[in-house]
């Protein structure tokens, strides 16, 4: 009697998972619960379709059970459904924050998602050292000192070092650096450094100007202008004109900054803008960084969602939910509209941030003459992104038509290598695709065979590729057991090189190559 029972709940087991669509999504019903969660769909072969959260994990799941209610993405998305996975949480500003963390790692195809390839840029200042150092820094922010950002760009993170240096003369050098002078350096014949080194400063003396340094990057820095030109003034009194054209010096380079910067907001010190523009199935999100009373820069963003059948106040919130994922969210948030459970959002960036967070949409006054701006670089940067889409397609059509090959290749992996007569050989991988050059995609790699023949293309061309697709087909998932095959399918593979080293290093992949001028074209 036990067996039969255990072998009509084995066969019950197997006719629920045999379901699909709104029908396997209807059998989960009976045993979720009326709480909080986070829920994942995922298709035949186990891939996650969406990530969602809800405040009531039944109440949601039962809406995907009738599916004639949804819009068509969603039908579609509910077909595809072979099994849901759940998570509850003790609440529901948890289930937002894990939603964006899993959206962010699994990258679900029905979901909004963005790459994002890396932190953003920091400027700190250490306090570790009597003679602190300024510097630019990017990961983890694991070292002693007082951390200003973010910067959306190197290259902000520049202009601000060298007003620095010009304006507050404070060191750039490391450690080792600094402990093996024994006469000043360059940056201190041309003023970008006090020299303390080598004793041209005292620790008190340069303590003050590490003070003035910090004052203007948290804002102030109008207060040190004024005290600046104070002493200029003093100094010029009593007739010490050398001391007084130095404070003059330092005084143009901080209001430099502030004539490259467009937008300089007083209504408010800190604050991340969020504007989006949406255009034929596309969209992009400006994201404009103002730290201390001033614009440290702005980042595009052309998040990846359904083309036309996604509200955009959906697409920005749940951008925003992923954006800060990772990041430590500013007292001000502002956006260009409203997006869906805003209050939810805030309080989710709260807790996160351990402090208030403000999310606003503006309607008057400064901040919202800040979002037109905001909203009219998103307007341009997505057009220009589309015009480049367009050439690029006309070129991998190009591609195609050249090689003879089927449809215009996805992925383009171009693979060199190169030594110093013989010694620190190293191969390169650069990557093309619709969007340009992926430049997140490129590879080095160092050659590590010791057998090989000094200046062996040949040899150095057969190590790179079989590093590199040999973890390719270790980590497929493709369930003929021929990774290769799929990868085939949608990319084109350039060696450089002669056709004979080029024909061998094609050895690991078990193909034919298609020669051609020198270069191996596979697809």
């Amino acid at each position: 009697m036990e067996e039969n029972q255990n072998t009509d709940a084995s066969e019950a087991g197997d006719a629920e998972r045999s379901l699909k669509g709104a029908e396997r999504i209807a059998a989960y019903l009976k045993t979720l619960p009326d709480a909080p969660g986070v829920y994942r769909m995922l298709n035949g072969k186990g891939e996650a379709l969406y990530v969602g959260k809800a405040a009531s994990l039944k109440k949601r799941v039962a809406s995907y059970a009738k599916p004639m209610t949804q819009s068509y993405r969603i039908q579609r998305m509910i077909s595809e459904t072979a099994e849901m996975i759940f998570v509850s949480t003790a609440s529901e500003v948890e289930a937002l924050l894990l939603e964006a963390n899993l959206i962010k790692r699994l990258k679900p195809r029905y979901n909004v998602s963005y790459r994002d390839d890396k932190s953003f840029p920091n400027i700190l200042l250490r306090t570790d050292h009597p003679f602190p150092q300024v510097l630019k820094h990017r990961g983890a922010k694991s070292r002693d000192g007082v951390y200003f950002g973010p910067f959306a760009a190197a290259s902000a993170v520049n202009m601000t070092l060298n007003t620095l240096q010009r304006a507050f003369l404070l060191r750039s050098c490391s450690d080792s650096v600094f402990q093996g002078r024994t006469r000043p350096c360059l940056l201190y014949q041309i003023k970008r450094c006090s020299a303390p080194c080598v004793g041209r400063i005292d620790e008190e003396h340069y303590a003050a100007l590490v003070a003035q340094a910090k004052e203007f990057l948290t804002g102030k820095s109008r207060l040190v202008q004024d005290q600046l030109a104070e002493q200029m003034h003093e100094s010029s009194e009593k007739l010490d004109f050398e001391r007084a054209a130095q404070l003059r010096d330092r005084i143009r380079a901080m209001s430099h900054i502030h004539s490259r910067q467009a937008i300089n907001p007083s209504g408010f010190a800190e604050a991340d803008v969020f504007a989006l523009y949406h255009a034929d199935g596309a969209s992009c999100i400006q994201v404009f960084f103002f730290r201390a009373g001033q614009n440290w820069g702005n980042k595009p963003y052309f998040p990846r969602h359904a083309a036309d059948e996604m509200p955009s106040g959906e697409v920005l919130g749940s951008f925003l939910s992923q954006f800060y994922d990772s990041r430590t969210p500013p007292r001000l948030i502002l956006l260009s509209e409203d997006i869906p459970e805003c209050e939810l959002v805030a309080e989710a960036l709260s807790v996160k941030a351990d402090r208030k967070v403000e999310i606003s949409v503006p309607a008057r006054g400064e901040r919202r003459e800040v979002m037109l701006a905001a909203v009219q670089n998103a307007r341009a940067q997505l057009a220009r992104q589309q015009a480049e889409s367009a050439t690029q397609r006309a070129l991998l059509e190009g591609v195609a038509e050249t090689f003879g090959l089927d449809a215009p290749p996805k992925r383009i992996e171009v693979y060199d290598n190169s030594h110093v007569q013989g010694s620190n050989a190293v191969g390169a991988m650069i990557v093309a695709g619709a969007e340009g050059f992926q430049k997140a995609e490129y590879r080095k790699f160092n050659i590590k065979s010791v057998d090989l023949s000094p200046g062996d293309d040949t040899a150095m061309m057969r190590e790179v590729l079989t590093r590199r697709f040999g973890r390719l087909m270790r980590e497929s998932s493709d369930e003929t057991n021929e990774p290769e095959a799929s990868f085939r399918r949608n990319t084109t593979v350039v060696a450089s090189g002669a056709s004979t080293a080029a024909t061998s290093a094609y050895w690991p992949l078990r193909v034919e190559p298609t020669p051609g001028a020198g270069k191996m074209i596979l697809s």
